[in-house]
């Protein structure tokens, strides 16, 4: 692949009417690439939840180039804590 190519952008459970991004051009991105979304609705923290076992997303303070993790993402072993 050369170039950009219009995409959608989705998240990891992908509801039905779940994007991020509809017809954006992007370059190529391969496994492992990370993409910056400033407004994540339900996939930030603010709106997070545990629908379908998801661990909730750590919270990434950005600050022009730099940034800082000011909350860590959910561990599995925090998700089944409170079960017996």
């Amino acid at each position: 692949m050369t170039g950009s190519e219009i995409v959608d952008i989705v998240g990891p459970i992908c509801e039905s009417a779940d994007f991020f991004a509809k017809d954006r051009s992007l370059p190529p991105v391969r496994r492992g690439d990370l993409l910056a979304v400033f407004t994540a609705g339900a996939y930030g923290f603010s709106m997070a939840s545990n629908y379908n076992s998801r661990r909730r997303p750590p919270e990434v303070l950005v600050i022009g180039p730099k940034f800082k993790i000011i909350r860590k993402r959910e561990s599995c072993k925090d998700l089944t804590s409170l079960e017996e």
